[in-house]
């Protein structure tokens, strides 16, 4: 599952223009079939607005290049906040925590693999730093995250969760754990965490995770991916 993601997330990356950065990611590892890694701050309009979509396109070109293996489905986090050369730090901790909250395991689960593939949660800050600045990159509106509180052990924060081309009005709200007050964000250095593999939950699971360290701090992101089979 390793040797699959990594390449999926390059060429999604590279989708979003922003290879080069990926480059130059630090702190990537595995983590189990996740991986997670930690990139500047900048590329944090690309990854929220055309990272989710180029994604779900070289997932599905991967379902029609192998139609005999189970589809990929990836669930992806990203967080963004200050973090230390090691990439370990509070922001990470809720990179992961946002990746496995059970909102998008649901979400996958509920899905038909060959039509959704990708699934993202990001956090209210990450929310608040792309579309209230008005620096998002792409095509994709704020109405299509929808508010969630997630919750995962002792974590609990809103963020907002992402389904590529789907419109919410059409989601059962009962899936999602209602927001009922935001309190607001104190400023402060950023990082991005990113994270994914895939999920393993009855279908299938899997888990990503990926941090990078940049001059202007570090970003980290997990993904996890569900199929049929893990």
């Amino acid at each position: 599952m390793n040797a699959d993601i990594s390449p999926l997330l390059a060429q999604a990356l590279s989708a979003s223009n922003v290879s080069a950065h990926w480059e130059r990611r630090m702190f990537g590892q595995h983590t189990g079939d996740g991986y997670v890694a930690g990139m500047d701050p900048e590329v944090l309009p690309a990854l929220v607005g055309c990272f989710p979509d180029a994604l779900r396109a070289v997932l599905a070109r991967r379902r029609v290049e192998t139609p005999a293996g189970p589809p990929l489905q990836l669930r992806v986090s990203i967080h963004v906040g200050p973090l230390p050369n090691s990439g370990l730090g509070v922001p990470m901790v809720h990179t992961h925590r946002l990746l496995d909250d059970d909102a998008l395991r649901t979400v996958l689960n509920r899905a038909n693999p060959e039509i959704t593939n990708t699934v993202m949660i990001i956090s209210q800050r990450v929310y608040e730093d792309v579309f209230e600045s008005g620096c998002v990159n792409g095509d994709v509106l704020p109405s299509q995250f929808t508010q969630h509180l997630a919750k995962v052990k002792k974590f609990q924060q809103p963020a907002w969760i992402h389904i590529p081309g789907f419109d919410w009005r059409l989601a059962d709200p009962d899936i999602f754990e209602p927001v009922d007050s935001m309190e607001p964000t104190s400023a402060q250095p950023k990082t991005t965490a990113l994270g994914a593999s895939p999920q393993s939950v009855s279908p299938t699971p899997g888990t990503v995770s990926l941090n990078h360290h940049g001059e202007h701090g570090i970003q980290s992101y997990n993904y996890f991916g569900a199929g049929r089979e893990q």
